[in-house]
């Protein structure tokens, strides 16, 4: 079983704006070749302690990454991290917040840029470091890096709508044609993700208010959208929780041990666990039912 991933990260994404404003991957969706999934973010609802608990499965009061001016590396395992230990192959069109997050902090652009180096967590990258580099260039970035190195893990992350909330607002023209801008380029794309062996998550960090921000409690701050694309996924009703989707990454990616929490409802079946680490001394949208979650062993309890 081919079990490479690619996850999309829309920064800034509201949930009703994507289930709204996102015809492509709604038409999918009415073809039972997706399915959209709420999910509730973690707080405080910003970009960095969020990147942080997606790819880690670590909340952010327990991630220590509480604000986006907080500059370090990771303390805790990662995506990027356990496909490395296991051998395998990461790539990232990302903002250079990643980069300090999970190769070198802090990021400079002359050296981290382009990277291109498998003792690095994010062994191959093109990272970014202006809100409004085009999404269309990520998108080329990334399909570059996945052309070149084939990827087992590539993570992509465009900022254009996290950019248009922040200049007009949640409820704005702008705000929603920069999504629907999204969508289309993302038509372009999953065709062919799908034929190269890719399971496909898109999700979003945060969502964005009418104050042109976002960091607190309110529902179009937290609501953010979960669309999952690929025969791996069982594309039936769950609860999907921010904190498990890290886990679930690695269960598609065949990883055993990773200790993160998933949630095995999301998965049509168990993919192949060949690929053993180191030992280390309303639309298709779900409804609410129980969810089968693993308990995290490590990371969560600390």
């Amino acid at each position: 079983m081919n079990n490479k991933v690619i996850l999309v990260v829309l920064d800034g994404l509201n949930h009703q704006v994507a289930h709204d404003c996102m015809g492509y991957l709604n038409a999918l969706i009415e073809q039972d070749r997706a399915t959209l999934y709420p999910v509730i973010s973690e707080l405080p609802s910003m970009s960095r302690p969020l990147y942080e608990c997606l790819l880690t499965g670590v909340t952010p009061a327990k991630s220590g990454i509480v604000n986006n001016d907080i500059v370090r590396l990771s303390h805790h395992s990662s995506v990027f991290s356990l496909a490395k230990q296991a051998s395998l192959t990461t790539a990232a069109a990302a903002y250079h917040w990643m980069s300090e997050l999970y190769n070198i902090a802090p990021y400079n652009a002359v050296r981290d840029r382009f990277t291109d180096d498998p003792s690095l967590n994010i062994q191959h990258g093109c990272f970014y470091h202006m809100d409004h580099y085009p999404d269309e260039m990520v998108f080329l970035d990334a399909e570059n890096l996945r052309q070149q190195h084939n990827p087992d893990f590539l993570l992509i992350h465009p900022m254009n709508i996290d950019d248009a909330g922040h200049k007009f607002g949640l409820d704005s023209s702008q705000y929603r044609n920069t999504a629907r801008g999204a969508d289309i380029i993302l038509s372009n794309y999953v065709d062919v993700w799908l034929d190269a062996g890719y399971q496909i998550l898109i999700t979003s960090d945060h969502g964005m208010n009418n104050d042109r921000s976002h960091g607190g409690i309110l529902p179009e701050e937290r609501a953010v959208p979960l669309f999952v694309i690929g025969d791996s996924f069982s594309h039936q009703p769950t609860v999907m929780q921010q904190t498990e989707l890290c886990g679930n990454v690695c269960q598609l990616l065949g990883l055993v041990d990773h200790g993160k929490a998933y949630n095995s409802a999301l998965l049509n079946k168990q993919p192949e666990f060949i690929r053993q680490q180191p030992c280390n001394t309303s639309i298709k949208t779900s409804a609410s039912t129980n969810t089968n979650n693993q308990a995290e062993k490590s990371e969560n309890s600390l």
